[in-house]
């Protein structure tokens, strides 16, 4: 359940193969969310090309994960580059790109197909999430800017909420309030915990209604840089050893900077996961959380049984000391340039 990256220039060549008619067969509401940075786009000259990531609360039935691929997909404007689903973390992520009319039309067509599959009362799974879709980074590519990622990700939170009565909460560059710059603070509790949460009145939503969805919770929209979401597996089910390495190298517990990240059972595996986020990995190298995991896991008797990244990496990775990551399922069609 894979698709393969682009290039940049090979995404350019698909996008400016269809032109500004991108503009007129997108959806109303995505027409006008983004006609102004359109516009923008073409008096620089240059095409405007933004990423989209969506991550939605549905990873253990087959034919739902299809109808939100093909939800992206059938979008004009936008294009689907990559997507993936994990029953244990019952969660698929999708990655898209394209001008910013397509790309918010695609994302309001996910939303739609989403929310009326995915009912969270239901919803069990390792990742924490408070959405049915949780959240939607948009992330600039060619010719875009953060800017243009915060205004896009404010009007798409806005056209959601009013949609489909989704609460929308702002975060990374496009946050409105302090203290919402970081996904994990405005996720905590998780869906169970979030209707007590916004009935507190100290969260309330940037846009949409005042409580959650009765089935699709809220959902958290925002501009940032590009990531890495690594996951390292493994070869024990033992979720103590996990935890504790997760906690060794998160920066939140002393160890690298620009590294979060979690233990989790793979149920489906019989094994269990260090997952992280790299979200500057050119001050803190893939390799180097590599091998910390790994001499963390040797202290525990542990051994690493493969690692994996999830969606694209939009630049080439460099590895001067030839550390073998033992990636799964990696090729050089995940890289989004090279």
């Amino acid at each position: 359940m894979r698709l393969t990256g682009a290039t940049h220039k090979q995404l350019h060549a698909k996008i400016a193969s269809v032109g500004t008619q991108h503009v007129s067969t997108a959806n109303a509401e995505g027409r006008s969310l983004a006609r102004s940075r359109d516009q923008k786009a073409r008096q620089r000259s240059v095409a405007l090309i933004i990423e989209s990531i969506p991550n939605v609360s549905e990873g253990r039935r087959p034919d739902v994960v299809e109808r939100l691929a093909h939800a992206i997909g059938n979008t004009p404007g936008a294009r689907l580059l990559d997507y993936s689903a994990d029953p244990s973390h019952n969660r698929s992520v999708f990655t898209l790109a394209g001008e910013p009319p397509g790309v918010a039309s695609a994302v309001l067509a996910l939303f739609a197909e989403a929310v009326a599959a995915i009912d969270l009362r239901t919803h069990v799974g390792e990742h924490p999430r408070i959405g049915a879709v949780d959240v939607v980074p948009f992330v600039p590519l060619d010719g875009a800017t953060m800017d243009d990622c915060v205004a896009l990700a404010r009007e798409t939170g806005a056209a959601i909420a009013a949609r489909f009565g989704v609460p929308v909460y702002l975060y990374g560059q496009a946050a409105a309030h302090g203290g919402r710059q970081q996904l994990e603070e405005i996720r905590r509790g998780g869906f169970e915990a979030l209707g007590a949460r916004m009935a507190s009145g100290d969260w309330p939503p940037d846009f949409g209604p005042a409580s959650p969805h009765p089935t699709a919770g809220a959902s958290v929209i925002g501009a940032r840089r590009p990531l890495i979401a690594y996951n390292i597996n493994l070869d024990t089910d033992r979720l103590d050893v996990a935890r504790a390495i997760a906690a060794a190298v998160r920066q939140s517990g002393g160890g690298f900077k620009f590294v979060k990240a979690a233990g989790f059972r793979l149920a489906h595996r019989g094994i269990v996961q260090v997952s992280m986020n790299l979200t500057n990995y050119e001050q803190t190298s893939i390799f180097a959380v590599f091998e910390a995991v790994t001499r963390e896991a040797a202290r525990h008797g542990v051994a690493i049984l493969e690692s994996e990244i999830i969606g694209l990496v939009s630049a080439a990775l460099e590895n001067p000391g030839g550390v073998d990551l033992q990636l799964a399922r990696f090729g050089r069609d995940r890289i989004l340039e090279h």
